[in-house]
């Protein structure tokens, strides 16, 4: 194992090349076998999935995905991690010629938020951001276009 030390302005970075060149080797297998005292999930799910920063928590997810035709109905649903409750979905960055048309909020329970809009007329083939605001949390996912 070697420490090198990086400066960067004011900060000095160290970096332990062998353990992280180590860590980087086992992956999720090796990094079970070496725990003890965790159970597998535990440190299977710190290895697999970092939790995103503050202000970046919610989950969303759309169904169908992907969509078929034009006009089509969407459910969205998810969880806001840890923010107020859905207050706004999102499609698209397209102000103009948003993604989605008649965006209805069902249910803004911020442990499990559901609602439904339609697909709007001029989408094509393709792939394009929905987003949820929490208050305070956000969440992202991708809708792929097969019309």
């Amino acid at each position: 194992m070697t420490t090198e030390r990086f400066t960067i302005g004011k900060k000095v970075i160290v970096a332990i090349t062998g353990l992280v060149l180590t860590a980087g080797s086992l992956g999720p297998a090796g990094a079970q076998a070496g725990t003890t005292g965790e159970s597998t999930g535990e440190s299977t799910a710190a290895v697999a999935a970092p939790k995103p920063p503050k202000g970046a928590r919610a989950v969303v997810q759309v169904s169908p995905n992907p969509t078929t035709r034009r006009g089509q109905e969407l459910t969205i649903t998810g969880h806001c991690g840890g923010g107020k409750g859905l207050k706004a979905v999102l499609g698209g960055i397209d102000r103009e010629h948003p993604m989605l048309r008649n965006v209805r909020i069902i249910d803004d329970n911020p442990r499990g938020f559901v609602a439904k809009a339609t697909l709007a007329p001029h989408i094509g083939n393709g792939v394009g951001p929905i987003f949820v605001d929490c208050g305070g949390e956000a969440g992202v996912t991708l809708l792929v276009t097969h019309v």
